[in-house]
């Protein structure tokens, strides 16, 4: 062999370097459907700055309402006295015997015309103890909370007694509705008058489902439906929704039927992990043959 001339080694990509480049060629084009295709989602809002999105409205009362006797109020605030951050608080006087308070906000990126498993957990800043006698209920345990989801835009529309309602079904007081559920009372035996504290809420163990519409999007709720005749006021110090795509039947999974196109990403899918097995066979065939220095 001439003089300054060492023997040539060719080096093949490793395992890994094929596995990636494959990938990248074979599974490029569906990576963005798959991020996209949110089978499982959660949205947790804490309002550390502003009400991130959610909008407060009022319902089970009358159109013509007196302001002045119903004590309508709501905003972003900083927590009670007490308490660390900032909350949206609501505020109202029960005098049509059934007030609904509620917070909603639209959220988006999910999969269309999909039934979700949806699951909540809320932190509700109230200075309410339990046991507490009022007119129509207590005001602890007769003031229900209450989440749910709809595809439909919850508002209040005139009914022909002159009174709001909701459009969605909500329940009434202690009972929920198709659209929404209750998770509890206002209630918090560490609490007392103006001495707020956190009472956290939530349907673990039984969630309910709702289904997204033809954009993919989702209509978050909350909300106290109460029968306590007098004034109630509460922070809403975080919001915490999880969804999970439910099965239908014949997929064994939360995917939406597939579409000629899905079916095509799958195909792609599974020639490109073929041809990855394929060559990290051959890469690592090489490297056993690959000559010692």
């Amino acid at each position: 062999m001439p003089a300054g001339l060492g023997r040539r080694t060719f080096r093949l990509p490793s395992a890994l370097g094929v596995v990636a480049l494959v990938a990248a060629l074979c599974l490029g084009g569906a990576g963005v459907a798959r991020a996209q295709d949110a089978g499982e989602a959660a949205f947790d809002y804490t309002f550390q700055r502003d009400a991130e999105g959610w909008t407060v409205g009022f319902a089970d009362l009358p159109v013509d309402h007196d302001q002045s006797t119903f004590d309508l109020l709501s905003g972003y605030r900083a927590l009670p006295e007490g308490l660390d951050g900032g909350g949206i608080y609501v505020q109202g006087h029960n005098r049509s015997d059934d007030l609904c308070m509620f917070l909603k906000r639209q959220v988006g990126g999910l999969r269309p015309n999909t039934r979700y498993e949806v699951t909540v957990s809320l932190d509700l800043a109230t200075d309410v103890p339990p046991g507490r006698v009022g007119i129509g209920g207590s005001p602890g345990e007769s003031v229900f909370v209450k989440a749910g989801a709809s595809a439909v835009e919850p508002i209040t529309i005139e009914d022909s007694n002159g009174y709001l309602r909701m459009n969605i079904d909500k329940g009434n007081q202690s009972r929920g509705g198709a659209d929404m559920m209750v998770l509890g009372h206002v209630a918090h035996p560490d609490a007392a008058g103006g001495t707020y504290r956190i009472k956290t809420l939530g349907n673990e163990g039984r969630a309910f489902s709702a289904e997204t519409d033809a954009e993919g999007q989702l209509w978050l709720i909350v909300g106290t439906d109460s029968g306590f005749e007098g004034l109630s006021t509460f922070y809403y110090a975080r919001i915490t929704y999880e969804l999970a795509a439910l099965a239908l039947p014949g997929t064994g999974s939360g995917l939406t039927p597939q579409t000629p196109g899905d079916q095509r990403q799958v195909w792609q899918a599974g020639v490109g992990v073929a041809a990855v097995l394929a060559l990290t066979g051959l890469a690592f065939a090489a490297s056993r043959r690959r000559p010692l220095h």
